[in-house]
């Protein structure tokens, strides 16, 4: 066909073909590495380490209204408005909210653009946790306002139990507490492992070596705090003993390794992993990891306070 529009263009055609010297602008076929926002690449790996960081601690912070079968009518009306109503869940879907405006901001060019799936399938989790939130608001909104007996007078009280015949409580708390609330945990609860997975390919890696605590060693409150410090930044941190590895956000790997540390008379020992724990976790051996000699607890820095 394009010879035949050539022809029917008057376009000479060589009798013989073409040579590669007829076409001297063409030099490769290769596509040239992207490398166009490499002074960037730093910066974006520390938005995808502090969203997913925020994304586990607003996960921690949901694990407490899970649940594993679903509530009876009875202890749906016992969980709200007493532990679970419209105030805590907006804030929580405020929170998922301002975390997803982060990552589209931040993170989706970048991640997107190189198709990196794991960065996708976080943002999901978002967008699913935070619609269900907010249908649970809106749903509790109606219930604790318009269906909930309060001990209204006797006007409004009317026009609650007209609401009642036209909206059915059981079925609203069931739709907002078995299905939104279990699924928004759901959803949270898978999501931390994607999370700690993005974490850890992204977190800024280091060692420091740093004394035991004097004169009791790891038990169960050094122990404890460095465990917390490593569980607040969610990147992975091994405590490293000879050639042991222990997990230093297991309260009991750390104590097992007190014991091997005990029995073999190592005064000194190296943790390796994020580096922003690995600062806390000097803090923290700086002041005898909270304790005095006698094993009894001393203020901790300004910068621990997060683990009051």
């Amino acid at each position: 066909m394009i010879i035949d529009e050539a022809a029917r263009l008057n376009i000479a055609m060589p009798a013989d073909g073409f040579s590669a010297e007829d076409f001297p602008g063409i030099t490769t076929g290769e596509m040239l590495k992207y490398d166009i926002d490499d002074e960037a690449k730093d910066v974006q790996k520390r938005n995808v380490v502090k969203i997913a960081s925020e994304f586990l601690s607003i996960a921690n912070s949901f694990d407490p209204m899970g649940f594993y079968e679903p509530y009876t009518y009875e202890e749906m009306i016992a969980l709200v408005p007493e532990k679970v109503d419209e105030v805590k869940v907006r804030r929580f879907e405020m929170m998922v909210h301002n975390l997803q405006s982060s990552f589209d901001t931040y993170v989706i060019h970048g991640g997107f653009r190189f198709g990196d799936r794991k960065l996708k399938s976080l943002r999901s989790y978002f967008s699913v946790v935070f619609h269900l939130l907010q249908m649970m608001g809106r749903l509790l909104h109606f219930y604790e306002r318009h269906l909930r007996d309060a001990g209204y007078k006797n006007t409004y009280k009317r026009v609650q139990e007209n609401l009642a015949a036209l909206v059915s409580p059981v079925g609203l708390l069931d739709r907002t507490i078995n299905y939104g609330l279990y699924y928004a945990c759901h959803y949270l609860h898978t999501g931390k492992k994607l999370a700690k997975e993005i974490l850890n390919e992204n977190i800024e890696r280091s060692s420091i070596t740093v004394g035991i605590p004097v004169k009791l060693g790891f038990h169960s409150r050094p122990s404890l705090l460095v465990a917390k410090i490593v569980q607040h930044f969610g990147g992975q941190v091994e405590l490293v003993v000879g050639e042991d590895r222990f997990d230093a956000s297991s309260v009991l790997d750390i104590q097992w390794a007190g014991g091997k540390i005990q029995k073999e008379n190592i005064s000194e020992v190296v943790f390796e992993g994020d580096t922003r724990a690995l600062d806390d976790i000097k803090i923290l051996a700086g002041v005898n990891y909270g304790e005095d000699t006698m094993g009894k607890g001393v203020p901790l820095p300004v910068e621990l306070s997060y683990l009051r």
